[in-house]
């Protein structure tokens, strides 16, 4: 409480010391009661804006402006007893975090896109390492291992110590981490990693002398939690904190044309088994299903005979999921000599079969000008991506158009970036399709509560021969214009993503065994859908 933007964490030992830069709080916190302590009520303004905080030994460390400081002795114990900084160096930007582990410090710096390295005898540049992400950076150590957490990416990296190469990264269940810090559990041993996380959030306030009393507000929103995380080093992806979700889909009959027909199927796909989300159970609301098998998904038929428009019900599913973030380990050099696709896959999905105007001169342009001549399955995917947010900017649109007009237009929503990505991808040889269909609301904290998703989405998911399906999101990353855009969703989901009849139609209705016309007969024009989401509890993350 009283804290606004929490960002260098350490422990020392049971105690936690951390830095609010915004009120210039040097903060000491028992992680067992919560209880919190300003160390330096006289000296706030020394530390306003400082962002990273070490402990090394009785040195205390931190980042101000664009200048490494240390305190030395500042502490006896866990009792903070001298905070007279010296200068250690100085950055030609902003200093965002530092760590230091034995005789070498570690400084993170968002504007040169590096982690610098320096002597701590000297003070002098040994080397410096390339930043993983793009955005504002903090960093800690843990034995032969950098953690770093970036901000824009909504990501913290596992790096080797000597090289600064990556060795996996996970999505963090919150936005903004701002710092993180490895707490040794007295009672367990075990090493948890504790992260935290600087923003703000919308709230309702109510404003007695306003007229119309409740506004719409924002406030900051600052915190601390464990980050969880498995790397499954074998499959070569890494999975972090999950929840367990209770998702519902209801269908209410409201047909707006009369309709009569014998014998009628409606077909709605069931969530996805994946390597990220798991069923834990399918029950049916409102009217009996049967479970069919489509192209290895699940698919849950409900059967009228006859349909008529003058009835009324409510039918559909309800699942309880465990969902977990999921990011894939892939790098240009693990796929440089993939094998060609099967025939049975050119011929799914290499083909204009979702009205991706792929024969268009617009869109064969377009496929040429995203990948020049790069051939690594990889990059080509990732510059066509950038190419797409280069092109076009995000807005809710009244329908889906085809993707020729959509780039023309320069403005799409995240099915028309679909689109895009999909006509683009395929025109270069990739293997693409549809994935779907909601997002949980992302607000893990409202646990056991109804939450209402506001519309649906679709993302894509691309084929590596000899590897399988990764997911790429669709448009989130494209945050500015130009890039340098996030990497963050590149071959990777957050945990809200429910993932629902992978690469098949997500409802269909069937005659008399066979798809019923939609220009006569559509989903749309028959029922009204409901969708509802209730968190139920958070999960480690294997």
């Amino acid at each position: 409480m009283g804290v606004s933007a929490l960002h260098g964490l350490a422990f020392l030992g049971n105690t936690l010391f951390a830095i609010d830069s915004l009120r210039g709080f040097l903060l000491k916190i028992d992680p067992k009661t919560d209880n919190t302590t300003v160390v330096n009520p006289y000296l706030v303004s020394e530390f306003t804006d400082v962002t990273g905080l070490a402990i090394w030994e009785n040195t205390l460390w931190y980042t101000r402006d664009n200048r490494v400081y240390f305190c030395q002795n500042a502490l006896q114990g866990d009792t903070i007893v001298n905070l007279a900084p010296e200068l250690f160096a100085t950055l030609p930007y902003e200093a965002n975090g530092v760590a230091v582990w034995e005789s070498t410090v570690y400084v993170t710096c968002e504007r040169t896109g590096y982690i610098f390295v320096f002597s701590r005898e000297t003070g002098r540049e040994i080397t410096r390492f390339p930043a993983p992400g793009i955005g504002f950076e903090n960093i800690t150590v843990q034995d032969e291992e950098l953690w770093v957490c970036d901000k824009t990416e909504q990501t913290v990296y596992c790096l080797e110590r000597g090289t600064g190469k990556t060795i996996f990264s996970v999505l963090t269940p919150f936005q903004s981490p701002s710092g993180l810090a490895f707490y040794p559990d007295p009672e367990t041993g075990e090493k948890v990693l504790y992260v935290a996380y600087a923003g703000d959030e919308l709230y309702i306030l109510d404003n007695p002398n306003s007229e119309d009393q409740y506004e719409l507000a924002r406030r900051d929103r600052t915190f601390i939690h464990p980050l969880y995380y498995h790397y499954n080093e074998q499959e070569r992806y890494a999975t972090s904190n999950g929840f367990l979700i209770e998702m519902s889909y209801v269908e209410e009959l409201e047909p707006l044309d009369e309709v009569f027909l014998e014998d009628v199927e409606w077909r709605i796909a069931l969530p996805s088994e994946t390597k990220r989300q798991k069923i834990r159970e399918i029950t049916a609301i409102g009217m009996p299903f049967t479970i069919e098998t489509q192209d290895g998904e699940r698919v849950a038929v409900f059967k009228f005979k006859p349909f008529n428009s003058k009835e009324r019900r409510i039918f559909g599913w309800k699942a309880l999921l465990e969902v977990r973030a999921i990011k894939y380990q892939l790098h240009p050099l693990d796929v440089e000599n993939v094998q060609p696709l099967s025939p049975d896959f050119r011929a799914k999905y290499l083909v204009d079969n979702d009205n991706l105007a792929m024969e268009s001169g617009v869109v064969k342009d377009a496929a040429e000008a995203a990948v020049g001549t790069e051939t690594n399955i990889l990059r080509k995917l990732l510059n066509i991506r950038n190419y797409v947010y280069d092109q076009l900017s995000y807005s809710l649109t009244s329908k889906i158009e085809t993707p020729d007009i959509v780039l023309q237009r320069g403005i799409g929503s995240c099915g028309e970036y679909v689109g895009a990505l999909l006509a683009l991808g395929r025109l270069n040889g990739i293997a693409c399709r549809t994935v779907g269909r909601y997002k949980c609301p992302a607000f893990p904290e409202q646990k056991n509560i109804p939450l209402q998703a506001e519309y649906n989405h679709v993302w894509l998911e691309f084929y590596i021969p000899g590897f399988g399906w990764v997911p790429m999101e669709s448009n989130p990353d494209d945050i500015q214009d130009y890039g340098p855009y996030p990497l963050r969703f590149f071959m990777g989901l957050a945990w809200y993503h429910i993932e629902i009849g992978k690469g098949i139609k997500f409802q269909q209705l069937r005659n008399k065994g066979l798809p019923v016309n939609k220009e006569e007969v559509s989903v749309g024009n028959l029922a009204i859908n409901h969708v509802r989401f209730i968190i139920r509890e958070e999960l480690p993350a294997d």
